[in-house]
């Protein structure tokens, strides 16, 4: 038995799974947290992980994978660690500074407890480093754009990839000939245009902001709001940035940043709520036209991650009134709940409608281990 051990290291946390490649299973998994903090098992990420692998067998470890969320414009592709590599991904800290230097943190503790095993960084953004310039770029002064890296970059990567893949053999299309539009929808969403399984454009922007309307995050707003707020509210640019990340979203709209929540206080009839939702299933339904028009031809509309699988009434929502572009749900079929792939497309509908599970974890298990090899 080959396996992976798969690491998301957060800043004051450890997620894991150990997978086995040659058949896919889960072999154990598992999550460390509140490392350094008050009330914590562990002062550092390093003793941490080698709690972690004092409880695994780790004989048949054949590579580390780690998530990274930001690999900006360097990485395309999964990458071997190197020393030069890491340096390269702390250069990258300013365009995820909540994240990159935790990813990093665990990356150094894995490395020391597991020296002797290859570990390779699978990052967040490579798959849509496929984009054009006229999808990734800002039509902003151009120096001023390359000084400092003022382009869209896009997330949800690893994600996007495991699901093209799964559609695609669903479809019986080859993954080099698929064209989708995935709905990665959780408390974190994005929308991604996959052309020929290549990213073509995506939601998600610089960070994880832009796009849909998510559980905290504003998505798309006009960036002379930071401005405004700054002249006419007195706020820092910390505050604002508080403010749309945190603070905004559906929390902002409804109160509730779980869609769950959201979901019980339409059934409540709560007008807060209500707009909330018009505001989500009105960004989401203009990205699916937006993606339409740029495709052409759309073999299917895929939605997954937590609320895309799960939620019937809001895969209704999303796609209600929608038939004039192809996309024809079938009712019945949608509210079935199933743990596979799923199509929930009428039979003659142009655009299939599908329901994939998504795997990040499997999927950095499959590129780590193409990566050293």
């Amino acid at each position: 038995m080959t396996r992976a051990f798969i690491v998301n290291s957060g800043s004051s946390s450890i997620k894991y799974q150990l997978v086995d490649v040659e058949s896919d299973a889960i072999v154990s998994s598992g999550i460390l947290e509140r490392i350094g903090q008050a009330g914590g098992d562990v002062a550092t990420h390093a003793e941490g992980m080698r709690r972690i692998l004092d409880e695994l067998d780790v004989s048949d470890i054949a590579v580390v994978g780690h998530r990274v969320v930001h690999g900006g414009d360097v990485f395309d592709r999964a990458t071997v660690v190197t020393d030069r590599v890491l340096e390269q991904i702390d250069a990258l800290s300013p365009l995820a500074p909540l994240h990159n230097p935790a990813n990093l943190t665990g990356i150094r503790a894995a490395r020391e407890a597991l020296a002797d095993v290859p570990h390779v960084a699978v990052f967040d953004t490579a798959f849509h480093q496929t984009m054009p310039a006229e999808a990734y770029s800002y039509a902003i002064d151009a120096d001023v754009a390359t000084r400092y890296g003022i382009r869209k970059y896009g997330f949800h990567g690893t994600s996007v990839a495991f699901v093209a893949q799964s559609a695609a053999r669903e479809l019986g299309i080859a993954v080099d000939a698929v064209n989708l539009i995935v709905l990665h929808l959780g408390n974190g969403s994005s929308a991604t245009a996959v052309r020929d399984g290549r990213s073509w454009d995506t939601s998600m922007g610089l960070t994880p902001l832009q796009g849909l309307v998510m559980g905290t995050r504003t998505g798309d707003i006009d960036a002379a709001v930071v401005p405004h707020l700054a002249r006419v509210a007195g706020m820092s640019i910390d505050e604002i940035d508080d403010l749309l990340n945190k603070r905004s979203g559906l929390l902002g709209l409804s109160g509730h940043s779980d869609m769950r929540d959201v979901e019980g206080a339409v059934a409540d009839h709560d007008e807060r709520a209500i707009t909330a939702l018009a505001v989500w299933r009105h960004r989401i339904r203009g990205y699916i036209g937006s993606y339409v028009a740029h495709l052409g031809r759309v073999d299917a509309l895929v939605f997954t991650a937590g609320i895309g699988e799960n939620s019937s009434l809001l895969r209704e929502m999303a796609c209600q009134g929608l038939e004039h572009l192809g996309i024809e749900l079938d009712g019945a079929a949608n509210e079935v709940r199933a743990k596979g792939v799923r199509d929930i497309a009428t039979e003659t509908s142009p655009i299939r409608i599908l329901v994939v599970p998504t795997n990040e974890e499997l999927e950095i298990a499959r590129q780590s281990v193409a990566a050293i090899r």
